[in-house]
């Protein structure tokens, strides 16, 4: 009886549904095979325009000069010459370098502290687990202009609290010469800009490597670890024979990550440092602010596109070396 109401049911609502489609204009009535496009339609068309076409448009631009207040009219084609022009201007390979050396010393320490942090949080918290992961992941949802002013009030030569802990910590003769012997000018100091900027990417971002190794622990089954508790593992032990092989998956992914986010870093550099030009010497300018200031300042479109074109080229090849060595340590 009830599998008699059930197909009645499903005739009257088909038949419900029939009479308002027969209702619809005739440009509406779409067959069950059409209906699936029509429900993809409103992605596909906003990745084709705001996806597709910028890319598409910018590889066109590269190899064009173009002044954009003169109109699509007065592109004009120069074949490789925005190419060459990057490759031989010198700014371009220093902040070539400042890329690669901020993309390192932040991003390898994001790892180094967010795996053991991650194991720690896994095997010590329960009810106040997601409690302790909000508190790390709270930085990555946080504002960039927000972060900005925070730490340049930090950073502060005469205020700020960095400074004011190393004029503390300069009264210990223990550690004192650790320490700077004045304060540090970090956001006009060319040595001191990129530690600083390195420092608010650590920061941010290790909550985010956090919560994707938190995920990773507890995909691994726990019989492993009792097996292990059984013949006498270390919890030390545990660590490096059992969590570390089993996060392979997840460091290749987040490490991926870190590597297409630091080479392509722009916001925390450009906001903390006023007028984003990338501070003394340009010690903290990025690819990415180069390509924007090519554009912006200089109305270059077309070294701009050609110049991310060359970061492109550079993430792709870092991409596939850690992937080449994530298989050949995991053959």
């Amino acid at each position: 009886m009830h599998s008699d109401y059930c197909n009645n049911g499903h005739i009257v609502e088909s038949h419900t549904l029939r009479t308002l489609t027969m209702k619809l204009p005739a440009f509406l009535r779409l067959s069950p095979t059409q209906m699936p496009y029509l429900l993809l339609s409103p992605f596909v068309i906003l990745f084709v325009v705001f996806g597709m076409f910028p890319v598409l448009f910018s590889l066109y631009l590269a190899f064009q000069t173009w002044d954009p207040t003169a109109g699509l009219k007065a592109m004009e084609y120069v074949g490789w010459g925005n190419f060459s022009f990057v490759l031989q201007d010198e700014w371009f390979w220093k902040s070539l370098k400042t890329t690669l050396w901020l993309a390192l010393v932040s991003g390898v320490p994001q790892h180094l502290a967010a795996i053991p942090l991650a194991y720690f949080i896994h095997a010590s918290f329960k009810r106040l687990r997601n409690g302790v992961v909000g508190v790390y992941f709270l930085p990555y949802i946080t504002s960039s202009v927000a972060i900005a002013i925070l730490f340049s009030s930090l950073f502060s030569t005469d205020y700020g609290l960095i400074n004011a802990v190393f004029e503390v910590l300069r009264e210990l003769p223990v550690i004192a010469w650790l320490v700077p012997a004045q304060a540090v000018d970090w956001l006009n100091n060319p040595d001191a800009i990129k530690p600083a900027i390195s420092l608010i990417v650590f920061w941010r971002y290790v909550g985010f490597n956090l919560v994707l190794y938190l995920a990773a622990l507890q995909t691994i089954p726990p019989d492993l670890y009792e097996a292990a508790r059984m013949d006498g593992a270390s919890r030390l032990q545990q660590f490096f024979y059992i969590t570390l092989p089993s996060l392979k998956p997840m460091i290749f992914f987040g490490v991926t990550l870190s590597v297409i986010g630091g080479l392509q870093l722009f916001e925390e550099p450009f906001i903390l440092l006023v007028g984003g030009r990338g501070g003394t010497d340009q010690a903290g300018m990025t690819t990415a602010m180069y390509a924007y200031r090519m554009a912006f300042d200089f109305n270059d479109f077309g070294a701009a596109s050609a110049m991310s074109w060359c970061l492109f080229i550079v993430v792709a090849v870092m991409t596939w070396t850690i992937n080449r060595m994530f298989r050949q340590r995991h053959a």
